[in-house]
């Protein structure tokens, strides 16, 4: 079937052929933006595609402007109702994206050609506004390839040449390239990471979330993708004691929770009081971006970690807050204690906030918190007694765990206490928030992510969208806020190394684990390594790392300056090299004899053998007898470049124009196959 379609594709006319190449190419590009775009702008940008491609195979004319300026209105009017403006990254990138696919019907001359050639390239960078993912590099490499290919094709306008032959020039081209890319990348003196740009306001991210609605952090279960990765200094500590935290939620009006917004000027506002034992622990983080302005430390934090552009401040509530949203890949160093305690060791008139709960919500939870403070057993119980009275319910009562336990009502305490009896972390630290509140116990409820798996490849820890969790805190006399977790009374795996939460796997992932139960896990581990070196050393090569790339190579202190010095250092060197060598090869060989030379060689792969003494014009009897003008035109290139030796006046210069006229027709030409 792939043969056929080639000798389809062979018999074409070149126009056509040259056509379909670029419409797949643009597909290509066009295909990871897909997600991105909206559905009226993908199913138009496909239909245009198809529409062309049908025009080219049966060689029919394009449609007239009036309809290419109907389409455009329509698609400038979608897109303002759509983003409601035209400005702005996700509005330009629609409009990008119309615009290339239409401009694809008007190809009637190699202006509009190059006019659709460097918009690919613009729709190529544009992926990654949403990825820089290594698969997304990868894949954008193979359309930079292709679009090179498509423009090198273009600048040959004899004859009908292979596409071969300009994907191999193209590819040539990119690796000549490549040397200065690596170089430029290396030393040109930046202010961000490799690729960062301020997102949309409106853009949204999958992540924590500064409110909670009971099924929110379940739906991100489902997510299997990277928050963050940590690299440990020394030995990480015990799966059960790593906490991330996040978003603090201590107001409840029935339906959600959301963070309290301290009043610094109040005297009654809580103070951190944070106090830490034991050893520290070092580690780095790699997080994802999230468009959120809080970091995900290790519980507990003292000291603000070392950030690159932003600066850090903790709440009193210990969540550590930035002054922007985190809207590109962010690398920090960071160090927290996990034996620690905070807040108010005794009654304080501003713990009364934590024991709020709104009027009419959950009656029956209400009703058993004030049956049991009548039991004279826990009259006058501490917060501690309660508290473990509400986990021994948790671990007695028949309580499950489960990521879908189904909808909920407006009274989720009652519904998880007494109808339904199972349900996810948020739903078990709601109720046991609600409960404790009832039973005037200070408590309140922390997000963040808990646990995560070492990648055995690299060291590094990940933690994923799918380790999102929900904790408590409950006020004990004396001691402060404390971190109760309810959800390890009713699965104790969930915050330990034997259960945790995975995403499910596809159609391909489930046949692969049938297979082999370990390849998956084999190969993901494998995959997550190599991303999180590509994270690691391209997309976060920040100033810091080049200055210390200078310190390597013998700069005691470098700065800005020892970089652009190093640079220009490196072009002067190669430019005079290049130069070096252009003189030497103008002075050691003939350019003509090199340029008959290149011509033998290629009709040698044809099967045209000839000797060093044969001359052009032998060559060109050598030729197979064709009409064709491709034949014609190699014949007659053959008996120009012997006119040019043995004319009276020889003009085989390498800096004649006549010569240098054929060396360039040399690279258009089509060689016998």
């Amino acid at each position: 079937m792939l043969s056929r379609l080639m000798q389809c594709c062979a018999s074409l006319p070149r126009d056509s052929r040259d056509t379909l190449f670029l419409l797949l190419v643009i597909a290509w590009v066009l295909l990871p933006q897909t997600p991105h775009l909206p559905l009226w702008c993908s199913s138009l940008a496909g239909a245009v595609l198809v529409w062309r491609g049908q025009l080219a195979l049966q060689s029919r004319a394009l449609p007239g402007r009036w309809w290419l300026l109907g389409l455009l209105a329509l698609t400038i009017a979608a897109t303002l109702f759509t983003h409601k403006t035209l400005l702005g990254r996700e509005a330009g990138v629609t409009l990008l994206v119309v615009l290339l696919t239409l401009k694809t019907l008007e190809l009637r001359a190699r202006r509009d050609a190059f006019v659709v050639f460097f918009l690919g390239f613009f729709c190529m960078l544009s992926n990654f506004f949403h990825s820089q993912s290594l698969l997304t590099a990868a894949s954008m490499l193979i359309g930079l390839l292709g679009l090179l290919t498509v423009l090198v094709n273009a600048h040959m306008p004899i004859g009908k040449p292979p596409l071969l032959h300009a994907a191999r020039t193209a590819g040539w081209m990119a690796l000549l390239g490549t040397p200065v890319m690596v170089v430029l990348f290396l030393l040109f003196p930046r202010l961000a990471p490799l690729w960062g740009m301020p997102s949309d306001a409106n853009t949204a991210r999958s992540g924590l979330s500064e409110k909670m609605q009971v099924g929110t952090i379940a739906r991100l279960a489902l997510d299997d993708s990277v928050a963050m990765r940590i690299k440990f200094e020394g030995s990480p500590p015990a799966q059960k004691d790593l906490y991330f935290r996040g978003p603090v939620l201590s107001d409840f009006d029935g339906r959600e929770w959301r963070p309290a917004q301290p009043d610094f000027s109040s005297p009654y506002t809580l103070k951190p009081n944070l106090t830490v034992t034991g050893l520290p622990v070092n580690y780095e983080v790699t997080m994802e971006a999230s468009n959120k302005p809080w970091l995900l430390l290790l519980e507990a934090a003292p000291i603000s970690p070392t950030l690159v552009g932003y600066k850090a401040m903790m709440q009193p509530d210990l969540q550590w807050l930035v002054n922007r949203p985190v809207s590109e890949l962010l690398r920090f160093k960071a160090q927290s204690y996990t034996a620690f305690s905070h807040g108010p060791v005794q009654s304080a008139v501003g713990l009364r906030e934590f024991v709020d709960l709104p009027p009419g919500f959950n009656p029956r939870t209400v009703s058993e918190a004030a049956n049991i403070r009548r039991d004279p057993r826990f009259a006058n119980a501490s917060n501690q007694v309660l508290a473990e009275l509400v986990m021994d319910r948790l671990r007695t009562g028949g309580y499950t765990y489960t990521l879908e336990p189904g909808l909920y009502g407006p009274n989720t305490a009652d519904d998880f206490w007494y109808e339904r009896r199972e349900g996810f972390c948020e739903h078990i630290a709601s109720s046991f928030v609600i409960l404790l509140r009832a039973l005037n116990v200070p408590a309140r409820l922390v997000t963040g992510y808990q646990g995560g798996e070492q990648n055995p490849v690299d060291g590094f820890w990940v933690v994923r969208q799918s380790d999102a969790h929900a904790w408590a805190e409950v006020w004990y006399e004396g001691r402060g806020w404390t971190r109760v977790d309810p959800t390890s009374a009713v699965a104790p795996g969930r915050t330990g190394a034997s259960q945790r939460l995975a995403a499910p796997q596809g159609l391909i992932g489930q046949a692969l684990s049938t297979i082999s139960p370990t390849f998956t896990p084999q190969f993901r581990a494998i995959w997550d390594a190599v991303n999180n070196s590509w994270s690691q050393w391209v997309l976060n090569y920040t100033q810091g790392r080049q200055l210390n790339l200078l310190k390597d190579i013998g700069f005691k202190s470098p700065g800005w300056e020892d970089l652009s010095y190093v640079l220009i250092g490196i072009v002067v060197f190669v430019s005079a090299v290049g130069g070096a060598w252009t003189l030497w090869e103008q002075t050691q060989h003939d350019p003509w004899l090199r340029l008959l030379g290149k011509a033998r060689k290629r009709l040698a792969k044809a099967g045209i053998q000839s000797s060093a003494t044969t001359t052009p014009r032998q060559l060109a009897g050598l030729l197979p007898a064709q009409s064709d003008p491709a034949s014609q035109a190699l014949h007659n290139w053959l008996l120009q470049l012997e006119a040019l030796r043995y004319a009276d006046a020889p003009r085989t210069g390498q800096a004649h124009p006549a010569f240098k006229q054929l060396q360039r027709q040399f690279k258009t030409l089509s060689w016998p196959a």
